[in-house]
């Protein structure tokens, strides 16, 4: 099975090939805006939006109204009006399932952050990356890519790098066949505990660097609007924010790779974390959780291995006793389960994390029957 993986690294520009990056940015974000433009009043003007192969078309001519345009690749023009034609199914696709949508918006400054070779504009070479219209750039390969490479996406961080990511065409590895099974059941006091006793402390990222995070933006805050001393400050706190999502992702990665090798199917819940930061007290401890993220690698990491990953309802998971199934409303500060019909005692996490276990075997038993049943007809 032919699968896609990203392979991330830190680009080594010169000044001068910075300078050619930002343009870049600049140039496709004015594209954007204008393709916008079009859409909008083609469709106020004529009741008809156009099509992403009609802005194809307009392209050309806006390189010769636009000299910038002429020092980008017809690769990364593209990609722009793809980039539009995305937007824009993606705000009809939430208006037909009933979500709020937004209206894809024009692009300010700074708001615009990433461009792609779709396909061509590019090669790699040890150590660097050739990219037409910029140059040989020097790259930090801090591992070995896999496969066939198809896209190039280069992307400015808030605090001022730039990073580099590969899509890259692989065969899924053949993991060996195992017979365990784990229900996972996610927390704030420890982030992880699974059905079989093991648990995973909550490293709180966020939390260990919120003094020096709120020392830098002390310092931001003091700073005029508009001056250098700003700007710096400014990236003295991107640059936090940016090591705390980094950790995180780093967390996410190791953990997620040890229980794909060690289990054979995972069951974890299907949490709504949107509606769940609503919550005002725990808001900021279940965002530094990264419970979204974790589920994130889980799911790829599953299907790169082979491994079977199901997502139950969490409803009653953990005021449900894992050994007589009664139900026995909990209030959230009660951490131990003590059932009052069989005496069954656990922690409040252990007790949901067998729950969840239980339901993803039941699921995945009347998927196999449903899958007997139509065979048979």
């Amino acid at each position: 099975m032919i699968i896609r993986k990203a392979f991330q690294f830190h680009l080594r520009p010169t000044k001068k090939q910075a300078k050619a990056l930002q343009l870049h940015l600049d140039e496709c974000r004015w594209l954007y805006n204008e393709l916008l433009e079009q859409r909008k009043t083609s469709y106020l003007e004529l009741e008809k939006s156009l099509t992403r192969t009609q802005q194809y078309g307009f392209i050309p001519h806006l390189v010769q109204e636009r000299p910038g345009l002429a020092l980008i690749h017809s690769q990364v023009l593209q990609n722009v009006a793809d980039r539009l034609d995305k937007s824009y199914k993606a705000f009809f696709r939430r208006v037909k399932s009933g979500e709020t949508a937004g209206f894809p918006r024009f692009k300010g400054y700074n708001q615009y952050n990433s461009f792609c070779f779709a396909q061509s504009g590019f090669s790699l070479a040890t150590g660097c990356v050739k990219l037409s219209k910029i140059g040989v750039v020097r790259l930090k390969l801090h591992r070995e890519m896999q496969g066939k490479v198809k896209t190039c996406i280069i992307k400015k961080t808030t605090s001022g790098s730039w990073l580099i990511t590969f899509a890259c065409e692989i065969e899924a590895s053949s993991f060996p066949v195992l017979e365990t099974s784990v229900g996972i059941d996610v927390g704030l006091t420890n982030f992880a505990i699974f059905s079989d006793g093991k648990s995973i402390e909550n490293p709180r990222f966020f939390k260990k660097e919120a003094a020096a995070l709120a020392k830098a933006q002390k310092k931001l805050a003091k700073e005029k609007k508009g001056t250098v001393k700003r700007k710096q400050k400014r990236i003295v706190v991107a640059k936090i924010h940016r090591r705390i999502a980094n950790k995180r992702k780093n967390f996410c990665h190791q953990e997620s790779k040890k229980i794909i090798d060690n289990y054979q199917y995972i069951c974890i819940e299907d949490l709504n974390i949107k509606k769940m930061v609503e919550n005002g007290f725990l808001a900021k401890s279940i965002a530094d959780a990264s419970w979204g993220l974790f589920r994130q690698h889980l799911t790829y990491k599953a299907k790169y291995a082979g491994r079977k990953l199901g997502v139950v309802n969490p409803a009653y998971t953990s005021q449900t006793c894992s050994n007589c199934k009664n139900v026995e409303a909990k209030k959230l500060s009660q951490r131990k389960h003590s059932c009052i019909l069989c005496g069954y005692q656990d922690s409040r996490d252990g007790n949901a994390s067998k729950n969840i276990l239980a339901l993803g075997l039941d699921g995945q038993q009347e998927t196999a029957r449903s899958s007997r049943l139509q065979a048979r007809e």
